[in-house]
């Protein structure tokens, strides 16, 4: 998982430590008696240090709440949690969320929203340098409403980051983004993986973009059902976005949803 891009001034940013992800037979409910409501049954997945890790599955069939568990945001009705073979018990530093919307404070510059990630003196350091990793650089000083969606993910993204999380989480984090603005986030993604270091689990509904960016792909059945399928991508990064290899894969993939081309 190795890649080749514009590297980083040395020492400007401390290179993060991936965490392994382990879920073993868990499942999660919500609801009781007649009102509840299986969401995720027997889920068995480790997502090795420094894997990019996808997670397909039709809407309302769990991916979000896998995060959540992992986040420690949800605790799992049976089975168990661990980052680094420890337990996950309630929200877990570990661990950074990016999710669909930027989410960020319309009063605080992007400089601002990047700093209520930092964690520690090392990070606060590192504020201006993960803005040029990002490409927002000479925006810092620049309030949310001034700058576009794709400048707002980013710097969701930096703040995500800069609190050194061993794992990162990413909700459909470019759903809401255009199409050419969406390849960029992405890319942006394989770049900063590549140089930083970090467990991703990433969750999408775009077969595409998992065949882009993940080592693995694990497909969800409908709600309550769990992994049907589990599908490693063995092309080398960068990657070729009309790579052949990825036809066959992908035809695998959307036969699973019903589409069959």
């Amino acid at each position: 998982m190795s890649h080749t891009q514009n590297p980083i001034a040395p020492g400007a940013i401390a290179p993060l430590a991936p965490a392994e992800v382990s879920l073993t037979q868990v499942s999660k409910s919500f609801g009781r008696g007649t009102d509840r409501v299986d969401v995720l049954n027997q889920i068995n997945l480790v997502a090795a240090p420094g894997e990019i890790l996808a997670i397909l599955g039709p809407s309302g069939c769990g991916k979000s709440t896998l995060l959540r568990l992992v986040a420690g945001l949800e605790v799992p009705t049976s089975g168990t949690v661990l980052l680094n073979d420890s337990p996950v018990v309630g929200v877990d530093a570990r661990c950074s969320v990016v999710f669909q919307e930027p989410r960020l404070l319309p009063w605080r510059s992007v400089s601002g929203n990047v700093r209520l990630g930092v964690r520690n003196s090392q990070s606060t350091n590192e504020i201006q340098s993960w803005l040029d990793l990002v490409g927002l650089g000479d925006f810092s000083g620049y309030l949310p409403k001034q700058i576009s969606g794709g400048m707002a993910q980013r710097t969701a993204l930096a703040r995500a980051l800069i609190g050194h999380p061993g794992v990162l989480l990413l909700d459909e984090p470019f759903a809401a983004l255009d199409a050419l603005t969406r390849m960029q986030m992405q890319d942006l993604m394989v770049k900063v993986t590549a140089q930083i270091g970090t467990t991703v689990l990433l969750v999408t509904h775009d077969v595409d973009e998992a065949l882009y960016l993940a080592d693995r792909i694990v497909v969800l059945g409908e709600r309550g059902q769990g992994i049907v399928t589990t599908i490693n991508v063995d092309s080398p990064r960068p990657r070729d976005r009309s790579d052949s290899t990825f036809i066959p894969l992908r035809r695998e993939l959307l036969a699973l949803f019903g589409v069959h081309v």
